[in-house]
């Protein structure tokens, strides 16, 4: 049926689920209290604020973060990524458009192109871009003005900047995981947002399946929110949660159907490793760099994964909680030096 009510999509609703204030963001109080600092004191100097930098696994709340400060600031923000931008003149008409105080955000900033690493580095430092027009002998380079603004990269590699980038930020904040307590306030604002009430029990419940990310404990939530409306409950509870959480194969540690597969993977196949990363994903059908990037992060905090010198090794940790029996050939392997 037709209807002229317009309603959300999920995208539209995380929008709506981001803090947009310092009070409405959860954790990360370190991190918060610095940056208030920071923006009261470029204010009271009218100033634009140093460069910042941040840091830290994917669904931390990076770019939420970044907005805020935009907020703060009363700045305009302009995003954008770095595989986005190819061109040198892409970064150049980016950074003429910006007016004084306004922020650059620069997501996934480890993948800029080198050559537009080297355009931002004066930008950065004495607000100007050179420009080179023309081509071969006659080309010459033309010096920009640009007004004062405000770079805010975002990462989840910061290992991956070169030095000297990485040198041209003055605030630099790595974004920790959040621990269940944390992530139980979040769940219960959004529940809220969302017009859900929600028990704590149950909000407890999905924040421990959340792996210290808010991103994905806004994610279970919304899809704990959908079992709960078919269920014509007005009100998440424990028992809908984890009927749900179960049958979406989210343990108790927030593993799910893949994590489990790539470490029985190394379990079973491999008799525990230590097992290269491509064979670690044509065995399971996975990306290499899906299992880097998304997969292993969490393992590795688990204490049940180990990247050593000759591949992946499944530690104790991890048989005993998919209740397998530690084989005497994997025993030494353990021992094996750090990758």
């Amino acid at each position: 049926m037709l209807t002229s009510t317009k309603s959300l999509t999920d995208s539209e609703v995380e929008n709506t689920l981001r803090p947009r204030t310092f009070s409405e963001y959860v954790g990360q109080d370190k991190i918060k209290t610095n940056l208030e600092v920071f923006i009261l004191a470029a204010r009271e100097r009218e100033e634009a604020l140093d460069h910042v930098l941040l840091y830290g696994p994917p669904g931390l709340g990076k770019t939420t973060l970044a907005h805020i400060i935009a907020a703060e600031l009363n700045s305009q923000i302009r995003s954008t990524s770095g595989p986005a931008i190819e061109k040198s003149g892409d970064l150049a008409a980016i950074l003429t458009n910006l007016n004084d105080g306004d922020i650059l955000f620069i997501d996934e900033v480890h993948r800029l192109n080198k050559v537009i690493e080297e355009i931002l580095y004066p930008a950065m430092e004495d607000n100007v871009i050179d420009i080179i027009l023309g081509q071969g002998p006659s080309a010459r380079t033309v010096r920009l003005p640009l007004k004062k603004f405000t770079l805010i990269g975002a990462t989840t590699k910061s290992g991956s900047i070169s030095s000297p980038l990485r040198d041209r930020f003055g605030v630099m904040c790595r974004l920790e995981l959040y621990t269940p307590e944390e992530l139980t306030k979040i769940i219960n604002r959004s529940a809220k947002i969302l017009k859900y009430t929600i028990e704590q029990k149950a909000a407890f419940e999905i924040a421990k399946r959340s792996r210290g990310t808010p991103r994905v404990a806004n994610r279970l939530l919304k899809r704990v929110r959908d079992f709960a409306q078919v269920k014509r409950s007005d009100t998440i509870t424990l028992e809908i949660t984890q009927n749900a959480l179960n049958i979406m194969e989210v343990d108790e540690l927030g593993l799910d159907f893949v994590d489990r597969r790539i470490l029985m993977t190394v379990i079973d196949k491999f008799e525990g490793g230590p097992v290269g990363l491509d064979t670690l994903a044509a065995s399971t059908g996975e990306d290499a760099n899906t299992i880097e990037d998304v997969y292993e992060p969490y393992l590795l905090q688990l204490g049940f994964i180990k990247r050593t010198t000759r591949g992946r090794v499944a530690l104790p940790n991890a048989y005993k909680h998919l209740n397998k029996k530690i084989p005497q050939s994997s025993q030494m392997s353990f021992l094996d030096e750090d990758k």
